[in-house]
């Protein structure tokens, strides 16, 4: 049967500077805390989605904020693993990524979706438009909203106070892949499966393709990518 890696001993930091599409199955699972100056929220993640590189990289990825090389706003993606990267987009949403592989190669993991286990007075006071438990977090924008995220957050350690990443005891099962979430062009295809997440999870966002350019972005399945 297969164990967290962690159980043989190995840092969660050295853990995280390994490819982001092999890590991202094994997130599932994980628990995600940041404990503001409000309270504590944790999110077992349930979904998340891999990206890489810029064009000229070992592992070009057309999908992601790197491709085109390094801005001041997608630096933290380029940084040391088990860091977050933190953005703002469409004028309205908040999106997080722990960001992965060794330092100066560019990936990390979108936080897709998950489970409020701790704190969900909080989220919902955050989220107060949420219906149900269930969609606390159910989609990325939802998801940093619930844990308190903004972009002042964007390059620090997920792995220190305040936050804190607890991987599972053994991996999820069963685990599905696909498409990326409303990614445009070739980064939205097949060929870039790097979509996971928890088969048959209430939290788990509902797939959309790319909208056409110029269209209102729907905040319920935002993919802030």
């Amino acid at each position: 049967m297969s164990r967290n890696p962690l159980t043989a001993g190995e840092p969660l930091r050295e853990f995280l500077s390994g490819d982001a599409r092999q890590l991202a199955p094994l997130l599932l699972g994980a628990v995600l805390t940041h404990d503001s100056r409000d309270g504590a929220v944790s999110v077992r993640l349930t979904e998340v989605e891999a990206y890489l590189g810029p064009e000229d990289s070992l592992h070009p990825d057309p999908g992601s904020h790197t491709y085109r090389g390094p801005t001041p706003r997608n630096a933290p993606m380029f940084g040391p693993a088990g860091h977050l990267y933190v953005y703002f987009t469409y004028g309205m949403h908040h999106c997080t990524n722990i960001v992965c592989g060794p330092e100066g190669t560019a990936s990390a993991l979108l936080l897709r979706a998950g489970e409020i286990v701790d704190g969900v007075e909080l989220a919902r006071h955050r989220r107060t438009t949420s219906k149900s438990p269930a969609d606390l977090a159910r989609g990325p924008a939802r998801l940093a909203k619930a844990l308190g995220l903004t972009t002042a957050d964007s390059g620090r350690d997920a792995l220190a106070p305040p936050f804190g990443l607890v991987l599972p005891s053994r991996p999820a099962v069963p685990v599905s892949s696909g498409p990326r979430v409303g990614v445009s062009g070739a980064g939205g295809t097949d060929r870039y499966a790097w979509r996971f997440w928890i088969t048959g999870d209430p939290t788990v966002s509902q797939y959309k393709a790319a909208k056409p350019r110029g269209a209102k972005p729907d905040p319920a399945t935002f993919h802030g990518r």
